[in-house]
């Protein structure tokens, strides 16, 4: 696939000389779902913007099928944007806020008629056309928002945070729903949210961002399994993250022990972040065991049981199916290719 926008040596500052970009560069493949994610304050909204045309970057380019854009306006540019806030005309119905842009555009009635009626079907609102958007749930709201701005056939869709104001359940079910349409349209969806679970669930890529620097780019499954450093192993699902050096290659140590991992190609006793999922942690007997602690509390989690165990020189957190009692002194087990080896990074 080529790529639809290419983000070269972004910087913002703002007026204050506070920097929110530090230098990032970002390619975006023709009909790729990519989502931007990081907490608050980390810089993805700012880099949606600036793809926008919202924002022009202190420096940097930015290309869209190959030309640069720096300076073209929103209007101009073959992007349209779903905000959290939908920002649906009150006193139109769903039919005429969907038409909206095409009145503007003076597209002909006919052409306004089919093309509507289209994205009626594709966000499933077909016999709503009449409807008040105040009289509309929140998610059938959010579908009028993406109807409005894919109807104007954009090639690629910015989506800042567009489930935020739902309840779970229905954030659950647009997710999934906002996947179909991606993939039905064969458009490039670009997406910001802080929700780890939504990113992994819903992208091809995810872009992980905080302090204005991109910290990992890849695949929903490189970014959790392959995480290259602590700030993403933490941000990405719950993690275990104890310091450690490396005595050798395929040997680290931590919490004053020696283990076997599949890790190399580090300086010999340089400092590490070692990482290890909670589920892979494996409770046994704590005679003999690598690790043993203290089981501090137990929380059911519905599909598992969150287990915080102290540990000489750390807490552990355990995922397990079955839960051990409070107060029992168990022993912690896990393979050498659960143990995920981090280089400590100056800046995350």
């Amino acid at each position: 696939m080529e790529n639809i926008v290419s983000l070269k040596n972004l910087v913002v500052d703002f007026e204050d000389g506070e920097r929110i970009l530090k230098n990032i560069s970002l390619d975006i493949k023709d009909k790729e779902f990519v989502t931007f994610l990081g907490p608050s304050g980390c810089g993805k909204t700012t880099t949606l913007r600036i793809i926008a045309g919202f924002l022009e970057p202190t420096s940097g380019d930015v290309f869209f099928d190959g030309k640069r854009i720096n300076g073209l306006p929103p209007h101009k540019r073959n992007v349209n944007t779903v905000f959290q806030r939908y920002a649906l005309f009150p006193h139109l119905n769903v039919y005429e806020n969907i038409a909206f842009g095409l009145r503007v555009k003076n597209v002909s009635e006919k052409e306004i008629v089919k093309r509507v009626g289209e994205m009626l079907e594709l966000v499933n609102l077909k016999g709503f056309e009449k409807r008040s958007v105040n009289r509309l749930s929140g998610g059938q709201q959010q579908r009028v928002a993406i109807a409005r701005a894919l109807v104007n056939h954009p090639k690629v869709l910015l989506l800042d945070e567009p489930l935020g104001a739902l309840d779970l359940k229905l954030r659950k079910e647009m997710q999934t729903e906002l996947r179909k349409i991606q993939q039905a349209l064969e458009l490039t969806f670009v997406y910001v949210t802080h929700d780890q679970e939504e990113a992994l669930t819903m992208s091809d890529t995810v872009v992980v961002m905080n302090n204005g620097i991109i910290q990992q780019i890849g695949s929903p499954t490189d970014i959790y399994n392959e995480p290259v450093n602590a700030f993403v192993a933490d941000f990405i699902g719950e993690s275990n993250i104890v310091n450690g050096c490396m005595p050798e290659d395929c040997v680290v140590e931590f919490t004053g022990r020696r283990f076997k991992c599949v890790d190399k190609g580090f300086d010999p006793n340089e400092t590490v972040d070692v990482v290890i999922r909670p589920e892979d942690v494996k409770v046994v007997s704590a005679e003999g065991a690598k690790l043993t602690g203290i089981v501090e509390s137990v929380v059911f989690k519905g599909v598992h049981y969150e287990m915080t165990v102290d540990g000489v020189d750390h807490k552990w957190i355990i995922h397990s199916t079955k839960a051990e009692p409070v107060g029992a002194m168990i022993g912690m087990d896990f393979d050498p290719f659960d143990i995920h080896i981090m280089k400590i990074s100056e800046e995350q």
